[in-house]
C-alpha cells in the first residue's frame, strides 16, 4: 500500500507539472551501513528482532518505529557482505575496474520497515531534498532473512526489476515468477526440504510418523508439501497437528496428549524453534522422551533452544540444515571491525556499547542515575567471546557470501560484454555508464561459478539454487554442551537412491542415546513368503502379513501381492522362491511299474510257451480240431498284447505316445479276429455235420485268413486316419498335482481313441454273442463255452476300465490301462487255451478223436 501510495503522489506531481522533491528516510530506525562505490549493492538484515509497539489510537503522532533486541547473528550476515564486497574490490580478476558499494538497512523485522528500506534502496539520496528521476540508488538487494520481510521486499522491488537474493528465505512461495519476477536465492527452498524429508523417512524405513508444524505460511506450506511427498514414498502419518507461540497453553496440552497416545516413535516437525521450545518444555515437564525427532531447518541448528531441558527430550534428533562453511578470512575481518561514529555507519555502535558496557556517545550523560563509562578506544573483539565472531557454523553466512558474488559475476558478463554479441535489442549490451537493474537480473539467470570452497553457483529458471543440504545430528559432548554434527549429505541434483551419502567414522546419536536407528511403524514388514493385507478403515502402513497361497510366492519384503510359479515350478515351503516340480510318469524302477513289466514279460512267454506245446502236439486231434491256424496266430496276436503294455513304460516321447494306442489297437484287433474266428469256425462247423449242410466250404482257411486281415485292415485305417489328423503327444500334465507334473501321452484326438477302442469293444461283444449262442452245442470239447468266458472277462475288464481310466490321476491312468491290457490278454489267453493244455499235458487219454467225437466217453472233462 505504501508503494502504490507513493506512485499515485509522482503521478499526481507529474500531472500538476511539479517537480518531486525526495525525503531521506535514513532515519534512527534504519540505521545500517553505507560506502559509495561505482555500482552499489542494497543488503537488508534483522538487526534487531523486536519492534518497540507505537500508539495505535492514531491520537498522537506515534512517531519513527523503534527497533530493540540487537541479534549479533544477523549483524554478522551485513559484515559477511560487507567482506565479500572487499575481497571482490581488492581482485584482479573479478570487476577489476570497478568499485563495488553498499547500503544495507535494517528490517527489525517489520514489515513497514521492510518496505521503508525498501524504498530507500530505490532512490539516491542526497542531502537535504533532491529530485527523484534518477536511477535506482543500488543495482541488487541481498536479504532478508525471513521469508515474511523478505516477501513485501520482493513486491515492492519487483515491479521494478531489481534483482534480490536472499540468503535465508525458504518459502516456496517465493518461486512464482509471475509475483516475484526478480527474485533469486541461494538457499534451497521448502519444496525441496520437505521432498528431502520424506525421503529421509523411506531411506531410515520410517513408515509411521507423527506431524507437528508452525501454523503459519512456512509451516502449513512446508508439511503440506511433506504429506504429499510421504505418500508417495510410502509413508503414512499417524497425526498431524499445528501450533503457534501465541497459542493458549491447552492448544500445547492437547498435543502432548496426541503424541502419548500415538504408536508412532517418529515426530517430524517442520516448524520455528521459538514454537517448538514451548512444545517440548511441556513434553519435559511431563517426561514425554524417548522419541526420535526429525526436524527442519527452522530449527534444527537453533541455538536459542539446543539446551539441556530440551535435549532430554529431542535427544539424537536428525534434521536437514544448509551445508556448512569455511570461508578464509571471514572470522578475522569480523575480529578486526570497529564501531564508527560516521552517520549512516553505526551499525557496530550498539553493539559494541552493549558487550563492554559503555557507550561511544562524546557527551555521555553524567547525571543519569548509573553513568556509564565512555569507550576507551582500546577495545577489541580478539578476546571476547561473542556469537559475532562464531564462524564455527557458517552455512548461511556463506549464502551471504555466494549471494554476493553472485551479484559480482553478473555484473563482470555485463561489463565484459562486447558490442554487437550483447544479448539485448540488435545484440547490444548494456551502457557500462549507466548500468539499470534490469540487466543485472539478466545476467543473474546465466551466473554459473564456482566459489574458493569449490562450490557451483547458479539459479534454475525459478530463481532457486540446487537443493543441498547437510543432515546434523543433536549430539551432547561431555561439558554438556549440545553439538549438532554432521552425519550425512543430500544432494538433489542426484539420481534416486544416491542422493543421500552417509559421512563414514561418524556416529549417529539416536532417540535415547541409542546407536541404532529406531524403528517406526504401523505394522511389521511382512517376510519374503508373504503379502500385505491392508486393514479396511486403516492406513496403507497398517496392515497383515498372509502367507502366499501354494503355488505362488513372494521373493520381497512387504510385497503387496504374490507372483504365481511358472506353470512346470510350485512355491517351495517357505512361499519365498519356485522350486522346480517333481516330473512323474510311470517307470519300471519303480515298484508298479517293476511289477507290470513281470506280468507283461511272464503273459508273453507264457503265450510262447502255449504256442510251443501247440507246435509240439500239433498232430494230435485237440489241437487240430481247435483250428491250429487260428490258433497259433492268436497266440502271436496275444503275445504282441503282453508285450504292447512295455510302451506304455517309460517316460512319453512323441513315437512312444503314437506307438502304444495304435499297437494296443491292432494287435487287440487281431487278438478279437482270430477269436472271432474261432467262433464263427464253431457255429459253422456244427452245421456241417448236420445232413445236408455244406456250409464249410464258405468259411475254409482262405476266407478265416480274410476275415482276420479285413477286420485288421479297418483297425488300421482308423488308426492311420487319428495319427494323421491329431495323432498322441507328450503332455506334461500339472493340473492333478500342484507340486509335481505327469509326463503323460495326450490323446490328440479322442474321437480317435475312442473309435480305436469302440472298434475293439465291437468286435468283442459279437464275439461274445456268438460263443454264447454256441455254448451248449453237442460235442464233448466244445470251444465256444471257453470264448464265452474269455469274452465275458474281456468286456468286464474293459467296461470296468472306463470309468477307472477317467478317474486315476497321472501315472496311475497308465497303469489302469496295463492292467487292463494284461487282464483282458491273460483272460484270453487263460479260457481258451490252460484247458487245452491241461488235456494235452496231463490228461492225454482224452487228446483222442473218439473222445472229442463224446463216443464212449464222458462229455465232461
Amino acid at each position: 500500500m505504501l508503494l502504490i501510495a507513493n506512485l499515485l503522489f509522482l503521478l499526481l506531481l507529474a500531472v500538476r507539472g511539479e517537480k518531486p522533491v525526495c525525503q531521506t528516510y535514513e532515519t534512527k530506525e534504519l540505521s545500517g551501513f553505507s560506502k559509495e562505490g561505482d555500482i552499489n549493492i542494497g543488503g537488508i538484515f534483522s538487526f534487531h528482532q523486536n519492534p518497540v509497539t507505537v500508539n495505535q489510537t492514531l491520537e498522537v503522532n506515534p512517531g519513527a518505529i523503534q527497533c530493540e533486541g540487537l541479534d549479533p547473528g544477523e549483524l554478522k550476515y551485513a559484515y559477511t557482505m560487507m567482506f565479500a564486497i572487499e575481497e571482490i574490490n581488492n581482485s584482479s580478476e573479478l570487476l577489476p575496474d570497478v568499485t563495488l558499494g553498499y547500503r544495507i538497512f535494517d528490517s527489525c523485522p517489520s514489515i513497514p520497515l521492510s518496505i521503508r528500506a525498501s524504498l530507500n534502496l530505490m532512490n539516491r539520496f542526497e542531502s537535504g531534498e533532491s529530485s527523484c528521476d534518477k536511477l535506482s540508488s543500488v543495482h541488487a538487494v541481498i536479504g532478508d532473512t525471513t521469508s515474511t520481510s523478505t516477501i513485501d521486499i520482493a513486491r515492492t522491488l519487483g515491479p521494478f526489476l531489481i534483482p534480490v537474493i536472499s540468503h535465508s528465505a525458504t518459502c516456496a512461495c517465493l518461486s512464482n515468477r509471475r509475483d516475484y519476477p526478480s527474485f533469486f536465492r541461494t538457499i534451497p527452498t521448502d519444496i525441496y526440504q520437505s521432498k528431502a524429508l520424506a525421503k529421509l523417512m523411506k531411506h531410515f524405513g520410517w513408515t509411521w510418523v507423527g506431524a507437528i508444524r508452525t501454523n503459519n505460511d512456512y509451516g502449513n506450506d512446508g508439511m503440506a508439501t511433506f504429506l504429499e511427498e510421504a505418500q508417495k514414498e510410502g509413508v503414512c502419518v499417524e497425526y498431524s497437528v499445528a501450533i503457534y507461540r501465541t497459542d493458549p497453553q491447552k492448544v500445547f496440552l492437547e498435543v502432548v496428549e496426541i503424541i502419548k497416545r500415538a504408536t508412532s516413535k517418529v515426530i517430524v516437525a517442520f516448524a520455528d524453534g521459538t514454537d517448538l521450545d514451548i512444545l517440548f518444555q511441556e513434553l519435559h515437564a511431563q517426561n514425554v522422551t524417548g522419541l526420535q525427532w526429525v526436524g527442519s531447518e527452522g530449527w534444527i541448528t537453533y541455538r536459542f533452544i539446543a539446551s539441556p531441558v530440551n535435549y532430554a527430550v529431542v535427544q539424537g534428533a536428525v534434521g536437514f540444515a544448509t551445508l556448512n562453511a569455511h570461508i578464509p578470512g571471514l572470522q578475522e575481518f569480523l575480529t578486526n571491525s570497529r564501531p564508527s561514529t560516521t552517520p549512516g555507519n553505526q551499525g557496530l555502535v550498539e553493539f559494541w556499547e552493549t558487550l563492554f558496557s559503555c557507550t561511544l556517545s562524546p557527551e555521555p550523560n553524567t547525571h543519569a542515575q548509573d553513568p556509564v563509562a565512555t569507550c576507551k578506544g582500546t577495545e577489541t573483539l580478539w578476546n571476547v567471546k561473542t556469537p559475532f565472531i562464531d564462524v564455527s557454523d557458517a552455512s548461511l553466512l556463506n549464502n551471504v557470501y555466494k549471494a554476493t558474488y553472485a551479484v559480482a559475476h553478473a555484473l563482470n558478463m555485463l561489463i565484459n560484454c562486447k558490442n554487437g554479441q550483447g544479448p539485448f535489442e540488435n545484440n547490444t549490451c548494456a551502457d557500462k555508464e549507466n548500468v539499470e537493474p534490469w540487466q543485472v537480473l539478466h545476467y543473474l539467470t546465466q551466473v554459473n561459478f564456482t566459489t574458493k570452497m569449490g562450490e557451483n553457483v547458479f539459479f534454475d529458471e525459478l530463481g532457486d539454487p540446487v537443493a543441498r543440504y547437510a543432515l546434523v545430528n543433536w549430539q551432547m559432548d561431555k561439558t554438556g554442551y549440545i553439538q549438532f554434527e554432521t552425519i550425512g549429505e543430500y544432494d538433489a541434483s542426484q539420481p534416486d537412491g544416491q542422493q543421500f551419502e552417509m559421512k563414514a567414522g561418524v556416529k549417529a546419536i539416536w532417540a535415547g542415546e541409542n546407536l541404532k536407528v529406531p524403528r517406526s511403524v504401523c505394522s511389521e514388514s511382512c517376510l519374503p513368503g508373504s503379502r500385505q493385507a491392508f486393514v479396511k478403515g486403516k492406513p496403507i502402513c497398517c496392515f497383515d502379513c498372509i502367507t502366499c497361497a501354494d503355488g505362488e510366492f513372494s521373493n520381497s519384503t512387504n510385497a503387496v501381492k504374490c507372483d504365481k510359479c511358472p506353470p512346470e515350478y510350485k512355491s517351495n515351503e517357505e512361499r519365498n522362491n519356485c522350486d522346480m516340480k517333481m516330473i512323474e510318469f510311470l517307470t519300471f524302477k519303480e515298484l508298479m511299474g517293476a511289477l507290470l513289466i513281470t506280468f507283461s514279460v511272464f503273459g508273453a512267454c507264457l503265450a510262447l510257451t502255449v504256442a510251443l506245446i501247440f507246435f509240439y502236439y500239433r498232430q494230435t486231434p485237440l489241437v487240430r480240431a481247435t483250428n491250429s491256424e487260428l490258433s497259433f496266430l492268436l497266440l502271436f496276436s496275444l503275445s504282441l498284447c503282453f508285450l504292447c503294455s512295455l510302451t506304455y513304460i517309460s517316460q512319453p516321447s512323441e513315437w512312444s505316445c503314437m506307438l502304444r494306442h495304435t499297437a494296443f489297437g491292432i494287435t487287440f484287433v487281431i487278438c478279437m479276429s482270430c477269436v472271432l474266428g474261432k467262433t464263427i469256425v464253431v457255429l459253422i462247423a456244427f452245421r456241417a455235420t448236420l445232413p445236408g449242410s455244406n456250409v464249410m466250404k464258405w468259411f475254409g482257411p482262405a476266407q478265416q485268413r480274410l476275415s482276420v486281415l479285413g477286420f485288421t485292415f479297418i483297425q488300421v485305417l482308423i488308426c492311420l486316419l487319428w495319427l494323421t489328423i491329431n495323432p498322441p503327444f507328450p503332455y506334461k500334465n500339472s493340473q492333478y498335482y500342484k507340486d509335481k507334473i505327469i509326463l503323460e501321452c495326450a490323446l490328440g484326438s479322442w474321437i480317435g481313441f475312442w473309435a480305436v477302442l469302440g472298434y475293439i469293444g465291437f468286435l468283442a461283444m459279437f464275439c461274445f454273442i456268438l460263443a454264447f449262442l454256441a455254448r451248449k452245442l453237442p460235442d464233448n470239447f466244445n470251444e465256444a463255452k471257453f470264448i464265452t468266458f474269455s469274452m465275458l472277462i474281456f468286456c468286464a475288464v474293459w467296461i470296468t476300465f472306463i470309468p477307472a481310466y477317467v478317474s486315476s490321476p497321472g501315472k496311475f491312468a497308465v497303469a489302469v490301462e496295463i492292467f487292463a491290457i494284461l487282464a483282458s490278454s491273460y483272460g484270453i489267453l487263460c479260457c481258451i487255451f490252460l484247458p487245452k493244455c491241461y488235456i494235452i499235458l496231463l490228461k492225454p487219454e482224452k487228446n483222442t478223436k473218439k473222445h472229442l467225437m463224446g463216443k464212449g466217453t464222458s462229455r465232461s472233462l
